[in-house]
Order: C-alpha cells, then sequence, then structure tokens
C-alpha cells in the first residue's frame, strides 16, 4: 500500500487471492484467517498516524520513523498494532511473531530492533501483562 497506493480492500483482496496465499494454506492448512488479516490492514491503516507517533516516543533520539526502511516501518506499525488494539493477543505473543516476521525479512540488527521497539510498547501500553506472563 505504500509503495502502489492501493487502498486496504484492493490489497486484501489481492493477498487473498494470490499464489502466496495459496501455497501457505496448502502447506499450514486452516491457519490463515482472512478475517484476521483484513482486520490488521484495515486496522493499521486506519491508525497509521496514531501508530507511528506512538512507535516514534520508544525510537532512540537519532532515529525517527520518517527514516526507518519502509518494510521495517509496516512490521512495526502491525505490531504496535496488535499490542496497542488487540487485548485478545498477548504481547509477548505478538512480540515474538513480528520478530518471526522481521527474520523473514532481514539477517541483520532489524530483527532485534523490532524486539526491543514492541517491548518498550508492551511495556508501555501493557505492562501489567508483561509482568505477569513473567512470573
Amino acid at each position: 500500500m505504500k509503495m502502489t497506493g492501493a487502498s486496504a480492500e484492493t490489497v486484501i483482496v489481492q493477498f487473498c487471492e494470490s499464489d502466496v496465499s495459496r501455497k501457505w494454506s496448502e502447506i499450514n492448512p486452516g491457519e490463515f484467517d482472512r478475517g484476521l488479516f483484513s482486520q490488521l490492514i484495515k486496522g493499521v491503516t486506519s491508525k497509521r498516524d496514531e501508530l507511528d507517533r506512538i512507535i516514534g516516543t520508544v525510537l532512540s533520539a537519532d532515529w525517527t520513523v520518517e527514516r526507518l526502511e519502509i518494510i521495517l516501518r509496516c512490521i512495526l506499525e502491525a505490531g504496535s498494532y496488535e499490542i496497542t488494539e488487540r487485548p485478545d493477543v498477548p504481547p509477548r505473543v505478538a512480540i515474538t511473531e513480528y520478530v518471526d516476521v522481521a527474520h523473514a525479512f532481514y539477517s541483520g540488527a532489524e530483527p532485534g530492533m523490532v524486539n526491543g521497539v514492541l517491548d518498550k510498547l508492551a511495556r508501555q501500553f501493557r505492562d501489567r501483562e508483561m509482568t505477569a506472563e513473567r512470573g
């Protein structure tokens, strides 16, 4: 969407009808949740400015959201959305999932950055759960 300007609806339809979606469903039957995928795309799109502001509060002083590479920024936006808007998803689960996504795209320090940023946000927005999950 950031690269092509396509709408959320267009991206949802295109992805769900793509070979990637079909192959994933063949390899992992029953795991692709179109409703969840749609909710995440629409949610991130509608709250992007707020999510970027929130992400910006935990970045180091020499980094801004605008400086982030586009894929890294999208991963952080989606992870931030799940942490701030999806209380049904345990924050540590969200962090782990988005670190795994980052590993799919990056082999350098980026997954660690995703972990650090999302951990800070989870402690800011859902500290009780983060503390309780540790025991």
